[in-house]
């Protein structure tokens, strides 16, 4: 069965919009973006590309596959893991606008989203990863669809656009399974389920 793991860049107080250019994602009169480009590094990007190279599909919400597909299939150079993964892997695209998908390999999931997720949920594989798609996270948070996040987490506030954790999270406990920190103060995190929170007392 295939995990469902959530990727994400996201600023110190977990906004997640439009980290990769200014003109990536405007919606709400957002105008940072850009805002990931200072702290990129080699050690993190090597942690990118080795996520890709681990994946066996991706669950992209409409927004985010219209990016990538406008983008990524222009990249065929084999040794590029990101461009390699994204142009020949599953992608199963959540949207109740499209009609079709024309990208290579990719799946419409309209309808009853929750049911189609638990079915893929009980195929074959090692992980369905998603990337972006905020609005998709948090159906997959509210139902508790989330078996691993991979945060890339980086020092700079925003105060406003689209965040990770936005309200109606199902309650879950996380085990922390890796951490790296980048020489330009961003850093990974990697957590995987851990059942439900436990609860105590802060006493002397």
């Amino acid at each position: 069965m295939p995990k469902i793991v959530v990727n994400a860049f996201l600023t110190l107080d977990g906004v997640m919009q439009a980290p990769g250019a200014p003109d990536e994602d405007r919606e709400g009169g957002f105008v940072h973006g850009g805002w990931m480009a200072p702290y990129s590094d080699d050690v993190l990007d090597r942690i990118v590309g080795d996520g890709f190279a681990d994946a066996d599909g991706f669950l992209l919400g409409r927004k985010t596959y219209d990016i990538f597909a406008s983008y990524w299939p222009k990249f065929t150079d084999p040794g590029n893991p990101v461009a390699s993964s994204l142009n020949a892997l599953p992608k199963y695209v959540v949207s109740r606008g499209l009609d079709r998908v024309g990208w290579n390999n990719s799946h419409l999931i309209k309808g009853d989203v929750v049911a189609e997720l638990r079915t893929l949920r009980r195929q074959p594989g090692r992980t369905v990863q998603t990337w972006g798609s905020a609005e998709l996270l948090q159906t997959l948070l509210q139902h508790d669809l989330v078996d691993e996040y991979r945060l890339f987490v980086f020092p700079v506030l925003l105060g406003s656009g689209k965040r990770l954790f936005a309200g109606g999270t199902a309650p879950a406990a996380l085990r922390r399974v890796e951490t790296v920190s980048g020489p330009k103060g961003g850093t990974y995190l990697r957590l995987e389920r851990a059942g439900k929170p436990e609860y105590g007392r802060m006493d002397a």
